[in-house]
């Protein structure tokens, strides 16, 4: 019988983060029973684990809805799980975007390093189709900021505003942000205010994972540090948190850092605790 885990993610407040399912040995499950397993959850995510006999894990992402290409919150809840039953120290996860490590200290705290991100144009139609499903203006954004879309290991649409106010009032058309997310292939929608050089607060639509808002989206944290460095944007740290989930009741903290050469992969780091 597989044995199903559930962990929250960027929190230490079992009634904190984001929740994850977490299958550390899912050797012989097949697509269709993983995706089960995922609905009948119910999490944003559930992550199965399959070890390799270098030591390494097989991992695959699963939404309520459909298999995503990398999952931050659950890799943290997996990998934690993982490391209270067999110790600290580094994993490497063979992910459908690729090659990630994934360090846990002896405090249970788990860093991951990206897959090499990339950031590239939001075209225009795009941004419109975006902001009029959200119910957002362009007047309404921080023009230091200006939108983008950034990966690293799912796609996330960028998007700043200028006020704390505007991000915590957020309604929007579930139907219409699912279907272009669907079209365009992007996981999440990253919508972040920046108090400060070195704070921000996010919130995270899933409507493509059948997920009205997303508590913490370790990818798009990773995504967001490297958006910041191609406007070079970071404080001279290179480090910044992300508060997320206070407006749905399940407070996160991610904390980024972002190397000089983007090709090592952006790191985000938090704990994570079982439900």
């Amino acid at each position: 019988m597989t044995e199903l885990l559930r962990y929250t993610a960027f929190t230490t407040d079992p009634a904190g983060g984001n929740p994850a399912g977490v299958v550390l040995d899912a050797r012989g499950l097949t697509d269709a029973r993983m995706q089960e397993i995922a609905a009948d959850i119910g999490y944003s995510e559930t992550a199965f684990f399959s070890p390799r006999e270098d030591g390494a894990f097989d991992v695959r992402y699963f939404s309520p809805r459909a298999e995503v290409s990398f999952c931050g919150h659950a890799t943290v809840a997996a990998v934690i799980a993982h490391a209270q039953r067999h110790g600290a120290g580094e994993r490497r996860l063979h992910t459908p975007a690729g090659l990630v490590r994934v360090d846990v200290d002896n405090g249970q705290r788990a860093t991951l390093t990206s897959v090499e991100p990339r950031v590239t144009a939001l075209a225009d139609d795009d941004l419109r189709a975006v902001l009029a499903a959200l119910h957002w203006r362009e007047d309404e954004l921080d023009a230091a900021l200006p939108p983008a879309l950034a990966y690293a290991g799912a796609w996330h649409p960028v998007i700043a505003v200028a006020t704390r106010d505007r991000l915590a009032r957020l309604d929007y058309d579930y139907d219409a942000l699912a279907a272009l997310m669907d079209a365009r292939g992007w996981t999440t929608v990253n919508l972040v205010y920046r108090e400060d050089e070195a704070t921000f607060h996010a919130r995270n639509p899933f409507p493509p994972g059948g997920v009205v808002e997303d508590p913490a989206t370790g990818a798009a944290a990773a995504a967001l540090g490297a958006y910041l460095a191609s406007r070079d944007a970071l404080p001279p740290t290179r480090g910044f948190v992300i508060h997320q989930g206070v407006e749905i009741g399940r407070p996160s903290r991610l904390d980024v850092a972002v190397p000089q050469d983007l090709r090592d992969g952006v790191r985000v780091s938090g704990a994570a605790v079982a439900i």
